[in-house]
């Protein structure tokens, strides 16, 4: 996906509603470059063709969303505790997220007056992802981790694969990123580790 060319901080006219449900545009001009430089790092682990090759995420369209949906809410799990500019950061990076979504949508061809629509149904799916793995990883349940990876990547019954691998990544991701100072978070400097 391509970041969105609407310049940050504008709001969509033709959908005041999105600005509303997802509460997007709201950065500030000092942590913009912060904000790009994260959300690029991030975006490229989300790509690593080890995901793809080897962790059974599909290299699809949805599959690529699971894995952009994975790599933010590790990151917002991670700024949970971290200072008010930290959690500013990320709730930044998820509208960004958000906002790369619309981009691409619009660029599929998808019609504007589908758009809103279809953006709420995704934003629904990433915040049941980040409940449903967030409850896992608190429990530190690679197992439970792993079937709510399988019901949300593969939703059909007849299409399962083993994601213990995905899950054993993202509970060692968590472990990388709660290694990472504040500072670093504070500068938009946070990575993750390679896949295996």
């Amino acid at each position: 996906m391509q970041q969105g060319q609407t310049p940050a901080g504008a709001k969509n006219e033709a959908f005041p509603e999105k600005t509303m449900i997802f509460g997007l545009f709201r950065k500030k001009n000092n942590n913009q470059a912060i904000v790009d430089r994260q959300y690029a790092t991030l975006t490229a682990a989300a790509r690593m063709p080890e995901l793809y090759e080897g962790l059974n995420v599909p290299d699809t369209v949805m599959g690529r969303f699971e894995m952009l949906s994975i790599a933010m809410i590790l990151f917002f799990r991670r700024t949970r505790g971290s200072t008010t500019s930290g959690q500013e950061i990320a709730q930044e990076i998820v509208d960004a997220f958000f906002q790369d979504i619309d981009y691409s949508i619009r660029e599929l061809g998808i019609g504007d007056n589908s758009v809103p629509k279809r953006m709420k149904k995704l934003a629904g799916m990433f915040y049941g992802r980040l409940e449903a793995y967030s409850k896992a990883m608190d429990a530190g349940d690679t197992e439970a981790l792993a079937l709510a990876l399988e019901r949300n990547i593969y939703p059909e019954p007849a299409t399962p694969a083993d994601m213990s691998g995905l899950a054993a990544w993202m509970i060692a991701a968590e472990a990388h990123l709660s290694a990472v100072p504040e500072e670093l978070i504070a500068t938009g400097s946070a990575t993750l580790p390679p896949a295996p």
